[in-house]
């Protein structure tokens, strides 16, 4: 390993792993940066990093919807500091489609589980800095990503509406077209024309039962963290209120 590493850990627990990193890396330089300010001050005006190891969804309640994973690559970019990132998960369903958009990201080299534990996480730093991506596993009954069916006018006029629904800020098509900001006549296809067939074709309704708006706002609630997480980093945080 070349001397000289310059390391970034992004996430609420960064401090606890860069001890052990400092202790097994020569001449490396390990930053922690444990919340969003942190992270900004980490990479801005900073020398490019050679590894970025991010939380995927940060395990901090004050910070879960308001910035992740996504955030920090956009970020990085953001600032012409672009580097290889790792991005940690806790394995849960909640990250399935903010895996399914990172996985999309030529930025990131890897996906690394916390629960392989350190010495795996630290041979898969030394790895990505050594130029290698990380071995991939997708999974092939997967649904489309959700962030695929977000594209184009039609998929972000479903992504406002979307948003606006998790955000909490909708009860009704009325509540809806003033918190997505779109005609009353948008609103009121949300299910039949915007929602209802992203939902469908996901595979995530049963198809014995009648598509309503009240499962269509479920499906918001369930998609609730992504979908906020979405609005706020395509240019949609509008609709997501104060």
């Amino acid at each position: 390993m070349s001397t000289g590493l310059r390391i970034l850990i992004a996430s609420p627990l960064g401090r606890v792993v860069a001890a052990p990193l400092e202790a097994n890396f020569p001449e490396v330089t390990v930053s922690v940066a444990a919340t969003e300010a942190e992270f900004n001050r980490a990479i801005t005006g900073q020398v490019r990093y050679d590894v970025v190891a991010a939380d995927l969804i940060w395990n901090q309640p004050e910070t879960e919807w308001t910035f992740d994973g996504l955030d920090a690559i956009d970020r990085l970019r953001e600032v012409d500091r672009v580097a290889p990132v790792i991005l940690a998960t806790q394995g849960h369903s909640m990250e399935r489609d903010h895996l399914d958009e990172a996985m999309l990201r030529d930025e990131v080299w890897g996906v690394f589980p916390k629960a392989a534990g350190l010495h795996p996480f630290m041979d898969s730093i030394r790895s990505v800095a050594l130029g290698n991506r990380l071995p991939d596993r997708p999974d092939p009954s997967a649904p489309k990503p959700l962030y695929a069916e977000l594209q184009g006018r039609r998929g972000h006029t479903a992504g406002r509406l979307a948003g606006a629904i998790a955000a909490g800020r909708a009860t009704d098509n009325a509540t809806l077209a003033l918190a997505a900001q779109v005609a009353p006549s948008t609103a009121n296809k949300v299910t039949s024309h915007y929602l209802g067939p992203i939902i469908s074709a996901r595979g995530e309704h049963n198809s014995a039962l009648p598509l309503t708006q009240g499962a269509v706002y479920r499906w918001c609630g369930v998609h609730a963290r992504y979908l906020v997480s979405w609005c706020r980093r395509n240019g949609h945080a509008d609709v997501l209120g104060d």
